[in-house]
């Protein structure tokens, strides 16, 4: 804990709500009092050390059949699962979000000084990044995994904001990758590879601490960015399906099996290997409805994940037969 001495007056006064309120356990009237204040505000104060990090709630839930689906995926696919509570009848854009918003809550748990830590940018990183919980940390960097640019935008715009937000809510240092999300020629990417500039953030790609991700699929109610945002034509997509492609990690692609030795398309995608991203001791993988579960599947296949972020509608699916 920072010494009080370090923290702002807000900071401190919500600190010590905190402690009256959860340790105390004293009403929030009581509280008032105590502060010299309103009700109103020590409800204000309790929210600021929630949304800050201050208090960080753990629910033990005695909901045994959420825990049963979790002990099954992990012994089935020897990963860390964190199964969210979400109704069935959610809509997949609200399924997004909520998923996103216990993703960004867990995410404190995995982030610390000194790592490095590996964005594949996409629309569920985008939802997840608008509900981060600031954590104080030194000599953190955040790398993007692939290139975001295409025949239509520079993807500049749209993945710096994904970034920034990190690199804000951890006090990291951000380092883009300002390459094509796909290069038109192989050559012309093994080119590219060879100058310097870029060749530093290949090496910071392979020595990544912790990868966070969601994984493509063209057929998600809510698709990834990839499939919207003009990236793939239609002799792209003819390729992957006769590739047997069944998604996609930071534009990487592979099988159900969790093959990707002869897609073509990953000869001339900028995303890391599947090799170097299972060099990452940590892999966090986040996914929101039951259409994305073929290609969660594929990445489980391929060792890609340790950790699993997932609403409770898709992951029973995920443990069907």
């Amino acid at each position: 804990m920072t010494p009080d001495t370090d923290l702002d007056e807000r900071t401190r006064t919500a600190l010590r709500a905190a402690h009256l309120y959860y340790v105390q356990e004293l009403t929030m009237e009581a509280i008032a009092r105590e502060l010299r204040s309103s009700r109103s505000s020590v409800s204000r104060l309790l929210a600021y050390a929630r949304e800050t990090g201050l208090v960080q709630i753990q629910i033990h839930s005695p909901h045994e059949g959420r825990e049963r689906v979790e002990r099954e995926i992990q012994r089935r696919y020897h990963v860390h699962p964190h199964v969210i509570p979400v109704p069935d009848a959610t809509s997949d854009v609200d399924r997004l979000d909520r998923v996103a918003l216990a993703a960004g809550r867990l995410l404190g748990r995995y982030v610390d000084s000194n790592m490095r830590i590996g964005i594949g940018w996409g629309s569920t990183m985008s939802a997840l990044s608008r509900h981060l919980v600031p954590k104080s940390m030194h000599a953190t960097a955040i790398v993007q995994l692939n290139g975001a640019a295409n025949n239509l935008t520079s993807g500049i715009d749209y993945t710096s904001e994904i970034l920034r937000r990190f690199g804000a809510a951890f006090g990291a240092q951000v380092h883009q990758f300002p390459v094509p999300a796909f290069f038109d020629d192989p050559s012309t990417r093994d080119a590219m590879w060879r100058e310097r500039s870029v060749g530093r953030m290949l090496e910071m790609q392979a020595s990544l601490d912790l990868v966070l991700f969601s994984v493509g699929s063209p057929t998600a109610e809510v698709p990834s960015h990839v499939y919207l945002g003009g990236y793939l034509d239609a002799a792209d997509y003819a390729s992957l399906a006769e590739d047997g492609v069944a998604g996609d990690v930071a534009t990487v692609f592979y099988r159900a099996d969790g093959s990707s030795a002869g897609i073509r398309l990953n000869e001339r995608a900028s995303g890391p290997n599947v090799a170097t991203l299972r060099r990452a001791p940590r892999r966090l993988c986040v996914v929101a409805g039951v259409s994305k579960i073929p290609a969660l599947r594929g990445a489980l296949a391929a060792g890609l994940v340790t950790d699993l972020v997932i609403d409770e509608t898709a992951a029973r699916r995920l443990i069907e037969a």
